[in-house]
C-alpha cells in the first residue's frame, strides 16, 4: 500500500491551508490522503461523569471538524480517509498516527496567530518538528498561490546528510510534477563573517573561498540528480531572510539539522526560524542513514 499523506486539522483557517497543501501532495504522489483531527483522550483522574461529558463533547467537536474538511474536499481526486485520534496532544496524536500508517508526510497549517501570507509555526507544528519520523510540511497562512501554480521545487541545500536528504525528497516530488528543481545556498555578508580586525582583504578572501566551495558542492549535487532538471543559485545575506522571502517555488525543502537521531526530524536553528517566516510551504525532512 502506498504510504499516505496525513493532514492534521483543527477547524481553523490554518487547517484549510493544510488541506490545500495536503490534497496537492497526495494527488501528485499518487498517495491516499488521511485527514485527522486529534481530540483529548479520557483522563484517568477527576469526576467520571464530568470527564465523560467533556470527552463526548470533544468527540462531537472533532466530528464537526471532519465534516468541514469533507465539504472542502468534495472535488478531491485522491482517495481520502477521515480519522479521529484520541491523544494527550495534537502533535502526539499525529506522531502516533504517522508511525502506525508509515506516513509519507504530515501536513499542518500555520498557527492561528500568524500573519496572513507568512508561515508561523504554531505549537502543534513546533512539537511535530521535534522528532517526526517522516517529513513535516507546514502551509503558510493564506497562500497567495496554491502549490503547483509556480512550477518549481526549491531546496535549501548544504552538502551535509540533511541537505542530501532534502534534495532526494525534492527530486522525488519534482519527478512526479515535471517541475525543475532549484538549489539555494546562502553566503553571509562580509560584515557578518569575520571580525573587522582581520582586515578587509582577509574577509574577501574568505568569502571567495566559501563561494567557490559552495559552487563546487552545488555543481556536484546538480550533476548527481536523475529524473528532474536542476539548477542552483547562491544568495548573499542572512540565510533565513533570504530563504523566507522566496516566492517563486511551490514548496521549499530543507533538512532538519546536522546531528541527532537518524530518520527523525530534529529542528535546527535555521529550519526552526525558517518555518516561522517563509512565504511558501516548507517541508522539513529527517536525515536518512
Amino acid at each position: 500500500m502506498t504510504a499516505p499523506v496525513i493532514v492534521g486539522v483543527d477547524g481553523g483557517a490554518s487547517g484549510e491551508d493544510a488541506l490545500v497543501l495536503g490534497r496537492w501532495a497526495a494527488s501528485v504522489l499518487g498517495a491516499p490522503l488521511v485527514v485527522a483531527v486529534v481530540h483529548p483522550a479520557p483522563s484517568a483522574l477527576g469526576s467520571g461523569r464530568v470527564d465523560a461529558e467533556w470527552v463526548a463533547d470533544r468527540h462531537r467537536a472533532a466530528a464537526a471538524v471532519l465534516d468541514g474538511a469533507r465539504a472542502l474536499l468534495t472535488d478531491a481526486t485522491c482517495e481520502v480517509e477521515y480519522r479521529t485520534v484520541a491523544s494527550t496532544s495534537a502533535a502526539h496524536g499525529l506522531h502516533d498516527l504517522a508511525e502506525e500508517l508509515r506516513a509519507e508526510t504530515i501536513v499542518v497549517g500555520s498557527g492561528r496567530a500568524g500573519p496572513r501570507h507568512r508561515l508561523f509555526a504554531g505549537s502543534t507544528a513546533d512539537r511535530l518538528l521535534a522528532g517526526s519520523v517522516c517529513p513535516v510540511a507546514v502551509a503558510p497562512a493564506g497562500m497567495e498561490k496554491p502549490p503547483g501554480a509556480l512550477g518549481r521545487i526549491g531546496v535549501a541545500y548544504v552538502d551535509t546528510p540533511d541537505g542530501r536528504a532534502a534534495l532526494e525528497a525534492a527530486v522525488r516530488l519534482a519527478a512526479r510534477t515535471g517541475s525543475p528543481v532549484r538549489l539555494y545556498t546562502v553566503v553571509a555578508d562580509a560584515d557578518a563573517t569575520l571580525p573587522f580586525l582581520v582586515g578587509q582583504d582577509a574577509e574577501h578572501a574568505f568569502l571567495d573561498t566559501a563561494r567557490e566551495t559552495y559552487e563546487q558542492a552545488l555543481g556536484r549535487a546538480a550533476e548527481s540528480v536523475r529524473g528532474a532538471p536542476v539548477d542552483w543559485e547562491i544568495r548573499t545575506g542572512d540565510v533565513v531572510d533570504q530563504l523566507a522571502e522566496l516566492d517563486d517555488v511551490d514548496v521549499l525543502f530543507c533538512g532538519s539539522r546536522g546531528y541527532g537521531p537518524a530518520r527523525r526530524v530534529l529542528l535546527g536553528g535555521v529550519s526552526a526560524r525558517l518555518v516561522r517566516r517563509a512565504r511558501r510551504p516548507v517541508v522539513v525532512v529527517p536525515r536518512s542513514g
